[in-house]
């Protein structure tokens, strides 16, 4: 079996900002686009999937460094729809995990590690493009899905797009910043020297203080040093933010079978104006249930 894991934030986001536009006059309902992707890929061949949400925006990194991103400037109509949004999978029939101390990229990393754990697995696709969930790839047996573009990237597929392996991806992040997240990096440091570097020493505090002592060659490799040498400790503060936690949610693979939807999801799919959903999905669950695929 294949699981896949969905960044529903993402998700939503990305059906508010790029779906279709509304009808004159009605509001722009990004939960319903989202359900209907999620139907697509189980439509497709998908079996086991679990979808993680940011149930708010804050984490346990606000605390660590104020700069961090929040919810401040989000949409209210698309910040009205976060909780909808997770009711609305539930009801269709989908796992869903809240998060509210850490974030749905925490929970994704989390779920990673417990299918992967499962030998009956063959592969962990996890939906999201985001750079911070590179450092989970492992291998072909966890890969990055990037739905909208139809591209898998693997272990080698970090390594070329980043020039360091998966484990280095928090090191690199520190290093270059990750304007999302709302973390900086360090100045002067950019992808090729931060790559240049890591590919070699893997870890920053692993990386020698004076450039002479580099087996690397880099252009301005003087003042990089010594940026790094004067603000390394606020680079190992990023490399906290950039690591993701994996210690929740804990899951059992056969919790994430898609086994159709609720009652109640035949009553909001028509109030989508898409009653088809319901039986669409519903049918589905009773094929497979059968043994039809």
């Amino acid at each position: 079996m294949r699981v896949h894991l969905i960044d529903g934030t993402y998700e939503l986001f990305r059906h508010f900002y790029g779906g279709p536009p509304p009808p004159p006059g009605a509001p722009r309902n990004a939960v319903a686009g989202v359900a209907r992707s999620l139907l697509g890929l189980l439509e497709g061949g998908a079996t086991h999937l679990g979808v993680a949400t940011d149930h708010v925006i804050e984490s346990f990194r606000n605390e660590l460094y104020d700069g961090y991103k929040t919810g401040e400037g989000i949409d209210p109509a698309l910040f009205a729809q976060f909780v909808p949004l997770e009711e609305g999978l539930v009801a269709m029939g989908i796992v869903v995990w809240p998060m509210i101390e850490v974030e749905a990229d925490d929970a994704l990393a989390a779920a990673a590690v417990c299918a992967a754990d499962d030998p009956r697995v063959e592969q962990v696709l996890l939906c999201s493009p985001d750079k911070d969930l590179a450092q989970c790839v492992r291998g072909d047996r966890v890969v990055q899905l990037d739905r909208r573009a139809g591209t898998v990237r693997n272990e080698d597929g970090v390594k070329a797009a980043f020039g360091v392996p998966p484990a280095s991806i928090p090191d690199y992040l520190a290093l270059v910043g990750d304007t999302a997240d709302g973390y900086p990096g360090l100045p002067g440091w950019g992808p090729s020297s931060a790559a240049a570097l890591l590919a070699r020493y893997r870890r920053i505090e692993e990386i020698p203080e004076s450039a002479s002592a580099w087996e690397v060659r880099l252009r301005g490799a003087e003042r990089l040093a010594e940026t790094l040498r004067t603000r390394r400790e606020e680079a190992l503060l990023y490399r906290t933010l950039a690591v993701l936690r994996t210690d929740q949610p804990r899951i059992l693979v056969d919790e994430l079978e898609y086994r159709g939807p609720k009652p109640e999801f035949e009553a909001l799919a028509a109030g989508w104006g898409r009653p088809e959903w319901f039986e669409r999905s519903r049918a589905l669950a009773a094929s497979r249930a059968s043994g039809g695929g």
